[in-house]
């Protein structure tokens, strides 16, 4: 049999994993209960469990699998070590090492999850025939990962790709998950696009759909809204895609890649949001017309297994 991989991409509620060939195509997928209880001394014990099932079930031998990629949500250092994973309770570990043992030995890589992802998107996804991206992903906040030379550069601190927490506006006042003020994630993730909404209803009398929601107003309510012509929303919308313009505008003097690629849950506005942002983006980065393009993700929740069975292939 061909060789393969396994992709782990590990979250606050399920563990997803994915068998793959190695060229790329996904054989099987799965999901099993993240079990954070105890101080979640269950999830990588259910992790190997749950792959040696599966390997038994399909039939394929140990001396088959390449190895396996792990996507972590949280910061995770070259070394697989991870100082603390708040929303799984791990601290002060090494969970590549401790799953590699727990599979007889077999080769083990861990990562930022969102960096996998970014990395899953270059492989067989929306950045496809490119080395070098930056992916953006719009969810409850706003992360994203960095690639160059089809590996993923997690920074010497594991901040890599931290995109959610560069500073953009100097006059907000609250204070953003991360203990900063003025995040792009206040602005562009999801809740940050309802928080606008609000704010902007508050402020002003002007008619909109948006009202009928009130507080319990939605990203996608937004979003939905802008695209039918409302124009409260579509000034929120303008405003979350003018700071992403320019946070990309930045990163594309540091970085340079080739594409970003944008995903997440708000991405699902298509290339309605993509055009708003590029019109932002070519305004801020005018130094010249040969840089990156702006491109769809395409593997929605997929991408972390698929980015985690990539990484042990290098």
């Amino acid at each position: 049999m061909e060789r393969v991989c396994i992709g782990i991409d590990v979250g606050g509620t399920t563990v997803k994993l994915g068998i793959f060939e190695v060229t790329g195509r996904l054989i099987d997928k799965w999901e099993i209960p993240t079990r954070t209880q105890d101080g979640a001394k269950y999830i990588l014990p259910d992790i190997a469990a749950s792959i040696k099932s599966k390997l038994q079930e399909m039939e394929i031998e140990m001396e088959n699998v390449a190895g396996a990629g792990m996507g972590i949500p949280g910061p995770v250092m070259p070394d697989g070590h991870v100082e603390v994973c708040v929303n799984l309770g791990w601290k002060d570990m090494n969970p590549q090492r401790e799953l590699s043992a727990l599979l007889g030995g077999l080769p083990v890589k861990g990562g930022n999850d969102a960096n996998v992802a970014a990395l899953g998107e270059m492989w067989q996804g929306g950045g496809k025939g490119y080395t070098d991206i930056v992916m953006v992903t719009l969810g409850t906040g706003v992360g994203g990962g960095v690639i160059i030379d089809e590996k993923i550069v997690p920074g010497k601190h594991g901040l890599g790709g931290e995109i959610g927490h560069i500073h953009v506006r100097d006059e907000e006042t609250e204070h953003c998950n991360c203990g900063g003020v003025g995040c792009l994630e206040q602005i562009a993730s999801a809740t940050g696009i309802a928080r606008e909404a609000r704010r902007k209803m508050a402020a002003s009398g002007t008619p909109s759909v948006l009202r009928e929601k009130g507080d319990a107003v939605t990203a996608k309510d937004v979003l939905d809204a802008a695209k039918a012509g409302d124009s409260l929303a579509d000034e929120v919308v303008e405003t979350a895609s003018r700071y992403l313009g320019l946070v990309l505008s930045q990163i594309s003097m540091i970085v340079d890649p080739q594409v970003f690629v944008i995903g997440g849950g708000v991405s699902k506005a298509g290339q309605f949001l993509v055009d708003k942002i590029n019109k932002y983006y070519q305004q801020y980065a005018v130094i010249s017309d040969n840089k990156a393009t702006i491109a769809l993700a395409k593997l929605g929740n997929d991408a972390g297994i698929y980015g985690a069975a990539r990484m042990i292939l290098d």
